[in-house]
């Protein structure tokens, strides 16, 4: 059989396999590229979590009304790598004593300041500046008595919203901020009620 036959043959043999190989490799590309797009959604997810903002589902009672049981927050993880946080800020935070459980609670006291809890009024102290705060987001009674503290440097005093019912600075003291994971930024659960989240004007 002479060189060009057998060239002739394996040609004309190709051209009966090629139209099988193709299909498998368009298969093969499609599963491919589905692969590549899960493997890059899920480290997004990840970094996402990791380093810039996580969800939050609020359990208990201790910020009503301003949350309630069962919302779902977005908790920003970058804001405090940029600056400090500030008086007002509803913040998510490790329990300072053994880091087990994460807590919901808003910033009332910061670095520096002498904090002083009496009869449900609240009077920060800072040098010689003195202010009490309106805190227009307390609807129910406040628990009676006096709590009086001298925060030092990166300490916070943080407080439930619903102060008869919260576990918070008063018990455990103040809050070091190495504790802090983020800034509660949305509530996107329940849908009539999502929201940015602020702090208020004092």
């Amino acid at each position: 059989m002479s060189r060009t036959s057998v060239m002739l043959r394996f040609i004309h043999m190709m051209c009966r396999i090629i139209p099988y190989i193709t299909p498998m490799r368009k298969i093969f590309w499609s599963f491919f590229e589905v692969f590549e797009t899960v493997a890059i959604a899920i480290v997004a997810v990840v970094l996402i979590r990791t380093f810039i903002a996580q969800p939050f589902l609020v359990s208990g009672a201790s910020m009503e009304p301003s949350f309630y049981n069962g919302d779902y927050l977005l908790v920003d993880e970058l804001a405090y790598r940029f600056r400090e946080p500030e008086r007002g800020e509803v913040i998510v935070f490790r329990n300072p004593i053994d880091g087990s459980a994460y807590y919901i609670k808003r910033i009332i006291g910061m670095p520096g300041e002498r904090i002083v809890l009496e009869n449900g009024t609240i009077t920060v102290y800072r040098g010689d500046v003195m202010q009490t705060l309106d805190e227009l987001y307390i609807t129910d009674s406040i628990p009676r008595g006096q709590y009086e503290t001298t925060l030092q440097k990166e300490e916070y005093y943080v407080l439930g919203d619903n102060r008869g019912f919260s576990f918070d600075s008063r018990n455990w003291g103040p809050l070091p901020e190495d504790r802090i994971v983020g800034l509660v930024r949305l509530r996107l659960w329940p849908v009539n009620s999502a929201k940015a989240i602020t702090a208020p004007a004092y």
